[in-house]
């Protein structure tokens, strides 16, 4: 798949990993443009089993993806609208795209994440953020709105009820650590580290099936949107899914018959028998 033309970020194919830069000057605007670039990307992604992960960086040194822009006031109305009339705003939907991508997808922050950048952050699996240099915030609530495009919906299954309403209600900047506590990133890392972690971990997830990786997303994700036994079902589509299209019933039996189950010294080193089970197709 060749992923060009884009005029908000450019790409980068390192094998399996494909890196989505945030190159937008001045200051990286979420805008029109951008959302119809990242419609653009996961209509190319949605098609693309090469590629497994996708990390998403920014080439401005202060931020991230910024606010959104005002052009999207257009979507918005100033008379109450019934609940049976609302459409999902174009910010939403694509977001939402984003977030249901078949590959994993990393979010690494360096910069300022507000408002819309922050709402984008959040669509993505996970989030790294370099200490000193992030910030997140989301200001609505002071300009007489809300959150939309998951900034309220995502955050409060990623944070929980009371931190995802601090966070919103106070409109406030929080840094890189604050967001590890609250729950919004998975971890806060020291500059010079951000990079080859998140370059490992991509490097790590690339190497297990697209089917596989897929099918743990779409069950993760059910299961915080569906009752417990619509979840578990969710799982058990997901798992034969899976075993449809990768060689996980020739792993496990290779597994077995090599009685690694039952060897203590396989128990200690599994990390690697992960990697090593990749030789079988």
């Amino acid at each position: 798949m060749i992923y060009k033309k884009f005029t908000t970020f450019r790409t980068e194919q390192k094998g399996a990993i494909l890196y989505v830069t945030f190159d937008y000057p001045p200051v990286n605007i979420q805008d029109i443009p951008m959302l119809a670039d990242l419609t653009m990307l996961s209509q190319k992604l949605e098609r693309d089993s090469d590629t497994k992960v996708v990390v998403f960086q920014s080439a401005h040194p202060e931020i991230f993806v910024a606010h959104a822009d005002v052009d999207f006031l257009k979507d918005m109305s100033t008379h109450a609208v019934h609940q049976g009339e609302v459409k999902l705003l174009d910010l939403q939907v694509v977001l939402e795209r984003v977030s249901r991508l078949p590959q994993a997808t990393i979010a690494k922050i360096e910069g300022f994440a507000r408002g819309g950048g922050h709402k984008f952050a959040l669509a993505c699996d996970m989030r790294f953020a370099a200490r000193g240099k992030a910030r997140f915030m989301q200001m609505e609530v002071a300009m007489g709105i809300l959150p939309c495009g998951g900034g309220a919906s995502r955050m409060a299954r990623q944070a929980g009820l009371g931190r995802a309403l601090e966070i919103i209600l106070s409109a406030k900047d929080f840094d890189a650590d604050q967001a590890a506590e609250y729950g919004t990133i998975n971890r806060a890392l020291d500059p010079q580290e951000i990079g080859p972690f998140v370059d490992s971990l991509a490097e790590r997830i690339s190497l297990w099936p697209s089917a596989a990786i897929n099918a743990c997303k779409q069950a993760v994700y059910a299961s915080i949107d569906k009752p417990i036994e619509d979840a578990l079902k969710e799982e058990a589509y997901w798992l034969y899914q899976a075993t449809s299209q990768t060689a996980a019933i020739k792993r496990f039996q290779n597994a077995y018959d090599s009685d690694v189950e039952n060897d203590m010294t396989a128990q200690r080193n599994w990390d690697q028998i992960v990697i090593d089970v990749q030789s079988i197709v």
